[in-house]
């Protein structure tokens, strides 16, 4: 208990150990209470990140600020209205088009999976193929139901649509515009003793902004590369499942294993068990593989490497707290917990007080 003490207390007689600490425990709470509010200042946060990287190139090509910041900034919005425009429209009618063939396509899978109680009968039972096929199917139907009923005559739904379509660009404008007059402000409300918060500032910032560009080109890459591969092999939905794809990587690990249900299912009930099924689910592997093992290392080359178990935990931790925003943020919130471990302070603790002879 004494080292405990004399641990506590050399630790809160730093200033600098202080002010880091009540950063922290501010920015959590404050994304804990806030965070629904807060989720159209995240989003823009996640996007200025996206484009500083682009912004500072043109900088240093001798690009003036401004004129980098609107040049970056209008290929932003091009981007996002070719997408809206350009993907949105045929993406929502395969989400309606897979909704609504839902119960012929388990059906179908339910008729080729009954086949395997009858050729492994000490490992599977009709009744647990069943209870599997049924569990699924209410699922898909659950997911896809908000798809289907969802409608821009509500006003709520509208309100938000207009938060988003107009709010975040704005924020994120702002945002890469001003970043260092934003951050000054930010650091006038933070004592003079804050060189070890700057010290794990520096580091995340790195890592957040290398870790959201590197995601986006992973999703970019991933999703055409699916998508080009399974319209080759005449796979029904390629544009839904190459999107579903793309944006597994969001998860690393889980959400590979996810998007695999989906395809094989759809390439089960268009085919069977054929050559074809195979071939499928081959190259979904290949491109999950290579995408691990060859794109990740590639892009996320600057980003501090953290063990599969690191990653996973952050995952399961932060996305049960926040949401999708925690799942997100789980390897920079690591990040940020590996930061703060390797720039906290580590002098040894003072000696214990001699016990005088009697």
């Amino acid at each position: 208990m004494n080292s405990v003490s004399r641990w506590f207390r050399r630790h809160l007689e730093n200033p600098q150990v202080v002010t880091l600490t009540l950063a922290l425990l501010s920015l959590g709470l404050s994304i804990y209470l806030f965070g629904n509010m807060l989720a159209p200042v995240l989003a823009a946060i996640v996007i200025a990140y996206l484009l500083q990287g682009l912004v500072a190139r043109l900088e240093r090509l001798g690009a003036p600020h401004f004129p980098s910041v609107l040049l970056v900034f209008v290929g932003f919005i091009s981007f996002v209205a070719m997408m809206l425009f350009g993907l949105l429209p045929p993406l929502i009618r395969q989400v309606s088009r897979l909704v609504a063939q839902v119960p012929q396509i388990l059906e179908r899978a339910q008729g080729l999976l009954l086949r395997l109680p009858k050729e492994y009968p000490n490992f599977l039972s009709e009744a647990q193929i069943q209870e599997f096929i049924a569990g699924l199917g209410s699922e898909f139907i659950r997911l896809g139901q908000p798809v289907l009923s969802y409608s821009m005559t509500s006003l709520v739904a509208l309100i938000t649509v207009i938060v988003y379509v107009v709010l975040v660009p704005l924020l994120v404008f702002f945002m890469i515009r001003d970043k260092n007059r934003i951050l000054s402000w930010l650091a006038e409300f933070l004592p003079s003793e804050r060189q070890l918060a700057g010290i794990v500032w520096q580091e995340v910032d790195a890592q957040i902004g290398n870790y959201v560009r590197g995601k986006f080109w992973e999703i970019i890459l991933v999703g055409s590369v699916t998508f080009a591969v399974f319209s080759m092999l005449g796979l029904q939905f390629a544009l839904l499942l190459s999107v579903l794809t793309g944006l597994s990587v969001l998860i690393p690990y889980v959400g590979a294993a996810a998007v695999t249900v989906p395809v094989g299912l759809v390439a089960l009930s268009q085919w069977g068990l054929t050559a074809d099924f195979y071939y499928v689910i081959l190259a979904y592997g290949i491109i999950q593989a290579l995408d691990g093992n060859l794109l990740a290392p590639l892009l996320f080359s600057e980003v501090v490497n953290l063990h599969p178990v690191a990653i996973i935990v952050s995952i399961l931790f932060f996305g049960g707290i926040w949401g999708f925003w925690g799942v997100f943020f789980a390897i920079p919130l690591a990040t940020l917990i590996q930061a703060v471990l390797r720039a906290w302070p580590g002098a040894p603790l003072p000696p214990a007080p001699e016990t005088p002879a009697a």
